[in-house]
């Protein structure tokens, strides 16, 4: 299985362009009991900041398992057709309202606008790696 460590600034071309195409994702969190926890979401990557964004509610389960010991471990993917790509990392949930605004505005530029919502926060993961199909990770 391809991968690759992010070197923010020689982001293969290809997978740059999965990365800012419309792609929903799964996230994947892990439960307290330890069993993981999969649902979809919009993630938008920031190579300013160099960590991908995803914004939820405050009370929702992916929050709430990302919630506890500073973060926790966290896997997205996409696939459309025979391209796929997963990152893997660490999220964890920030409720400032820097960090809700940066998570929304990358939602925005990716997605749309969000909808408002009070109780929104911000998952930043830290990623470690990206998993592909070998096509988008022909330059790395």
């Amino acid at each position: 299985m391809p991968s690759w460590t992010p070197g923010w600034g020689d982001f293969p071309q290809p997978l740059l362009d999965f990365w800012t195409e419309r792609h929903l994702y799964t996230l994947t969190t892990v439960r307290p009991d330890g069993r993981p926890h999969a649902v979809p979401v919009g993630v938008a990557l920031d190579h300013e900041q160099e960590c991908a964004w995803v914004i939820t509610g405050g009370g929702s389960r992916k929050a709430r398992n990302l919630d506890v010991d500073g973060g926790g471990p966290v896997a997205a993917c996409a696939v459309d057709r025979a391209r796929w790509s997963t990152i893997e990392g660490t999220g964890v949930v920030l409720r400032d309202e820097e960090s809700v605004a940066r998570a929304c505005a990358m939602y925005a530029a990716r997605y749309r606008e969000p909808r408002p919502n009070p109780e929104r926060v911000a998952i930043r993961i830290t990623v470690d790696r990206f998993l592909a199909q070998a096509g988008l990770l022909e330059s790395a």
